[in-house]
């Protein structure tokens, strides 16, 4: 079977923080920047987060071999939390 390639797209549009995390830049400052409000130029400024949904499809069908550790599924279960009437009975 053939390697997973990286759409070359999505590694000049997306990032990924080290959390694993996507960070993108938003649309609409790119032309014709007179007729658009200034509140809309104001709000497009700097990088955003991506919404989890979304940010785990880029990362699955464009972004495969970005280095983030894959999330199980499985419910992790830790160890079992001790009552104090638990504890009591035992040493009693």
């Amino acid at each position: 079977m053939p390697k997973m390639k990286t759409k070359g797209s999505a590694k000049k549009r997306f990032r990924v923080t080290g959390s694993g995390k996507v960070k993108f830049a938003p649309a609409n400052k790119g032309h014709r920047l007179m007729q658009k409000p200034k509140s809309a130029k104001r709000k497009a400024r700097g990088t955003f987060i991506m919404a989890k949904g979304d940010a785990h499809k880029v990362l699955q069908s464009f972004m495969p071999n970005s280095n983030v550790k894959k999330k199980s599924t499985k419910k992790k279960t830790g160890p079992v939390k001790k009552t104090a009437a638990a504890s009591t009975a035992k040493g009693a």
